[in-house]
């Protein structure tokens, strides 16, 4: 045999085993697919644990025993790794200590309702759950991975710390739980607390259950810190006891239909009397033929003479003997098919007994009967019931640990939830056929010797189920404070609520220590509560909670088609979801209305608060996948039809000039746009830079990363646009026609002065070609001149005025903005003063009375004045100023020349240069042909002359011209308006003008600028206003 190819050769002890195991049994190795070796069973039932993943490779960690070894966890199925772990965390407590006293007081037709209620709620959870669990990989966490991933961080923390908070009222439950079985049915005489009359009784319980429950929890939390393996080792102890209990039920039930337990019940009347006391149920009896009084005797009379005085009730009535326990064949069934509720310190009586009542019951209480200790209504078992449905999450917490979580847990869950609910309902039914109601609405046993009431079914002896709950409680408690601490380690280490981030610390094996500290904390809450059915509802209220966001996570995402919603699961459907949700939200307000407001409420904070400080998260969640639909539903539905007058607001384009380092050189403009928008409506933020965008890219997402913190840091609520274009001017214009999207489009132009336009050679300035397609467009225009000085947000106006200079009509805007502008905080101080102009053969009285006639009806407040502008001749200055103005353009004009005359000798040279070295090249192939150049020598030099003299003729001109004209009416305008304008509001806080438009012919537009510079000369703060050519404000409702 060649050596490469020996079995034998490079064997580690490894493959040696491997290749013995499969040596010897070679004859069953088609089978080891499908069915495992008894070995590997085994060794699977041996390493069985109830804890979530993660918890066993902290303990490798924590193992001082030598160097850190990898083991290799075990690929749990669906047995070992989801169903019996659910089965263990949905049974317990509940079943054994109250479902017998709830089915005693609902009666049967109640508590099936109670448990169908509660059942389906579970059922159709885990149906969403293995939904989201099958689409996916569900790493630690569980169900808050869960949901956090499908609905986002905001709802992910609200519920997942909901769920934290449920488990670790769970522990307290169970605390509460093992300790009520061991003081009330193991050992009662260790009780510290004892009360000497029977009215304190209650009391000394709650104080006993705080005692013992505070020692209880230390030394849990003990066990826990120094190692969950050994909780881990007695998981499988604590699973057995749950199995066995269950199965002694069913024997003894089974039992009782051929020979029932003796289990006498004494009772008064129809009162049921509490037998811790005395052995036999009689008044008197006769021993050496001479009537002698019982201890039940001594009880309800003062001394144990036959002529002592005894209570009334006690002398009308006689004492029977009925059997607690009947049996299956007995009719027992019919007298608890109905419900028996009433309030606290009512007796628990037996209707079909003979009973003479007492004229004075007011010493009832003092007598051994058994009574409620609580009232008790329907809601009220509804909550305290619902815990012993929980534990569905037990498998998917765990996924990491199965060979295959897409298939287990939905199977395992299902299955598990299935099994729980038919013990259930066979209990009920067979707790309603088998025991006397009195001794079922009997909640501690008095009446039976202090025995537990499902302890006396069981078969073959009571010990069999205080034993196997009291296990089983400690077991759940352990798990409670195992697992909810590594809950709040996995919200903590998200990162999404910042006040928990102490708790994603721990030991050095990520053991997480402050977490269970605070764990123990709130546990210790429920302890000092003391009672188990006031503990039940609280974490009801949590649990449902969760739940009802399973469901509605499970729901949004199969309505919402998102592409990664691919579950393997395909036996749902989001009406399912939507009625487990329904009835999620339905119980937590039948078990509590007030808890359930209060867990609400608890988790719209911890939304809120997610909302407001916690870390930028994006998980794909199905929250965006709503905001989106829903945006794309509302933008469909706005593009149906132009908004209303009514709902006009202005939707800006706020246009931005940035530095040579792309940061924003007029953050004031954002400021302002933030007061003017008072965060409603749609603000985008657009700026152009130079070039194509291949060579730009990098640019545009810094500057859009700049213009995008300075939006924060100004409080600008909107969107940001940064595009790259050959020249600024068509960038502009690409915005103006393409921002925003559908029905939500900007009609508003926001934009800063050009104040450098006069240093700029370029006649043709963007600002004009702005003012022009935003009139073509039909959209208004705001341009703010000396916006540096504006008021930043932290500024407050005192008492000011905003000055409204109304020329024109253009559809109200400048009415509108001050009122907006008024809505916010800085200008809110401020008044509005409205000026409008008058000619000479005007009415300026009835002009002022109009307008505020008009103002009244369109419910604005403001102060009207009407300045009357005298005809008067055209100053020298005016006509200078004009001179001037048009001289400036000419000789821009003449450097423009200048400019394209160098472009053109530029031009030449490289011509030149180009048809030179074509012909070295081509020497050996010259012929006839000529280069044909663009500029030949002789027609560049008659060129070049001819615009040498235009130039020198063109400056002579400059200082021989005259003014148009129209200009000079135009400048006379602009100087007039702008002295009033001056006169009156130079003092304002804010002076809205009606901006003029550019000339009609596009040669004026070099002088439009400095007619606009003219008419804003000497004024602080301006904002001028372009109308976008439709009616903005109106006087109707």
């Amino acid at each position: 045999m060649p050596k490469e190819s020996s079995p034998f050769i490079n064997n580690t002890d490894n493959d040696k085993g491997n290749l013995y195991d499969g040596k010897n049994m070679a004859l069953f190795e088609e089978e080891m697919d499908s069915n495992p070796m008894v070995s590997s069973l085994l060794n699977k039932l041996a390493n069985y644990t109830n804890l979530t993943q993660g918890v066993k490779e902290h303990e490798e960690a924590d193992d001082d025993e030598g160097p850190l070894q990898a083991k290799a966890i075990p690929a749990l199925g669906t047995l070992i790794g989801v169903y019996l772990p659910c089965l263990q965390n949905i049974l317990g407590v509940i079943l054994f200590l109250r479902l017998t006293w709830i089915v005693g007081t609902a009666g049967i037709m109640e508590s099936l309702a109670i448990v169908v209620m509660t059942c389906s709620c579970t059922m159709l959870t885990a149906i969403s759950m293995s939904a989201i669990a099958t689409n996916g990989v569900v790493p630690a966490g569980g169900s808050y991975y869960m949901i956090s991933r499908s609905l986002g961080p905001e709802f992910g923390g609200a519920v997942g710390l909901c769920f934290y908070l449920g488990t670790t009222f769970a522990g307290s439950m169970y605390i509460l739980g093992t300790i009520e079985i061991l003081l009330t049915y193991i050992v009662p005489s260790a009780a510290i607390f004892k009360a000497e009359k029977k009215e304190d009784e209650a009391e000394a319980l709650l104080n006993n259950m705080r005692v013992y429950g505070t020692c209880c929890l230390t030394l849990m939390s003990l066990v826990v810190f120094v190692g969950v393996k050994y909780v881990n080792k007695l998981a499988l102890v604590f699973l057995a006891c749950v199995i066995l209990s269950i199965l002694a039920i069913y024997a003894g039930v089974i039992k009782t239909a051929f020979e029932p337990p003796d289990f006498p019940i004494c009772l008064l009347g129809n009162r049921t009397l509490q037998n811790h006391n005395f052995d036999q149920c009689l008044k008197t009896m006769e021993v050496d033929n001479v009537t002698v009084t019982t201890k039940l005797w001594s009880l309800f009379c003062d001394s144990p003479d036959l002529n002592a005085t005894c209570n009334e009730y006690f002398t009308l009535n006689n004492v029977t003997v009925i059997q607690g326990i009947p049996g299956l064949t007995s009719g027992v069934i019919r007298d608890n098919i109905w419900g028996d509720y009433g309030p606290n310190g009512m007796l628990v009586e037996n209707k079909h007994q003979v009973s003479e009542p007492a004229a004075d019951t007011s010493q009832d209480i003092y007598m051994p009967y058994v009574a409620n200790d609580i009232t008790t209504f329907f809601t009220l078992l509804v909550g305290i019931y619902f815990p012993s449905v929980t534990g569905i999450m037990a498998g998917s917490n765990r996924s990491g640990d199965l060979r295959d979580a897409q298939k287990s847990i939905p199977i395992g869950t299902i299955m598990a939830i299935a099994t729980t609910t038919f013990i259930y309902i066979s209990s009920v039914i067979l707790f309603g056929a088998c025991i006397e109601g009195v001794v079922l609405r009997d909640k501690f046993g008095d009446s039976v010797k202090g025995n537990l009431v499902i302890g006396i079914l069981a078969w073959p002896s009571p010990w069999v189920i205080v034993i196997g709950s009291f296990f089983s409680c400690c077991g759940a408690g352990l798990q409670s404070l195992t697992g909810a601490p590594r809950l709040l380690q996995a919200i903590a280490r998200d990162g999404i609520v910042p006040f928990l981030q102490v708790f994603g610390h721990g030991k050095a094996n990520g053991e997480p220590t402050w977490a269970l500290l605070l764990t123990g904390g709130i546990c210790e809450i429920g302890i000092l509560i003391a009672s188990l059915d006031a503990v039940a509802p609280i974490l009801s209220m949590f649990f449902l909670m969760c739940y009802l966001f399973v469901n509605l996570a499970c729901a949004l995402q199969t309505l919402l088609r998102t592409p990664n919603w691919r579950p393997r699961f395909k036996f749902y459907h989001w009406a399912l979801s939507f009625l487990g949700a329904s009835l999620c939200l339905s119980l937590m307000f039948i078990s509590s209305w007030y808890y359930a407001l209060v867990a609400m409420l608890i988790a719209g904070c911890i939304y809120k608060y997610i909302e407001y400080r916690g870390a930028e998260k994006e998980w794909g969640d199905g929250i965006n996948g709503l905001s989106l639909n829903a945006a794309r539903y509302a933008l469909i539905r706005l593009e149906e039809a132009p908004p209303h007058t009514k709902n006009w607001r202005p939707q800006i384009l706020l246009l931005l000039n940035l530095d040579s380092d792309h940061t924003v050189k007029h953050p004031r403009l954002l400021s302002f746009c933030t007061q003017l928008k008072a965060g409603k409506g749609l603000t985008i933020v657009g700026s152009v830079l130079e070039g194509t965008y291949m060579t730009k890219e990098a640019e545009v997402k810094k500057a859009e990363q700049n213009i995008k913190s300075s939006m924060t840091t100004e409080r600008t609520k909107g969107f940001c646009h940064v595009v790259a274009s050959s020249n600024l001017r068509d960038g502009f214009s690409h915005l103006i026609q393409t921002a925003g999207l559908g029905g939500m489009k900007h009609n508003t132009v926001l934009m800063a002065w050009p104040g450098t336009w006069k240093q700029s050679n370029d006649p043709r300035n963007p600002y004009h070609m702005t003012v022009r397609e935003t009139t073509a467009a039909h959209q208004a225009l705001l341009v703010a001149k000396n916006v540096d000085s504006f008021p930043t947000n932290a500024d407050r106006l005192g008492q000011g005025t905003i000055d409204v200079w109304w020329v024109v009509h253009d559809g109200g805007l400048l009415m509108l903005l001050p009122f907006l502008l008024r809505q916010h905080k800085v200008w809110r101080k401020c008044k509005m003063r409205i000026f409008t102009v008058a000619n000479m053969d005007d009415n300026s009285i009835q002009m002022k009375k109009d307008l505020q006639m008009f103002l009244y009806h369109l419910r604005l407040d403001a102060e009207v004045e009407v300045v009357e502008m005298h005809d008067s001749d055209i100053s020298a200055f005016t006509y200078e100023k004009t001179l001037v103005m048009e001289q400036r353009s000419q000789m821009l004009k003449q450097m423009q020349l200048s400019r394209t005359e160098r472009e053109r000798e530029a031009q030449l040279i490289h011509d030149r240069n180009t048809a030179s070295h074509a012909a070295l090249n081509d020497k050996a192939d010259a012929g006839p042909d000529r280069v044909h150049m663009t500029w030949t020598k002789d027609k560049f030099l008659t060129e070049r002359n001819r615009n040498r003299a235009e130039a020198n003729m063109g400056v002579r001109d400059i200082f021989n011209m005259k003014p148009n004209q129209s200009n000079v009416r135009r400048m006379h305008t602009a100087v007039k308006l702008n002295e009033v304008v001056v006169n009156k509001s130079q003092g304002a806080h804010l002076v809205l003008l009606n901006m003029p438009g550019p000339p009609k012919n596009r040669g004026g537009d070099e002088n439009y600028m400095e007619f606009l510079e003219v008419l804003l000369e000497g004024l602080n703060r301006v904002l001028l206003v372009r109308g976008g050519g439709r009616e903005v404000i109106t006087i109707y409702s």
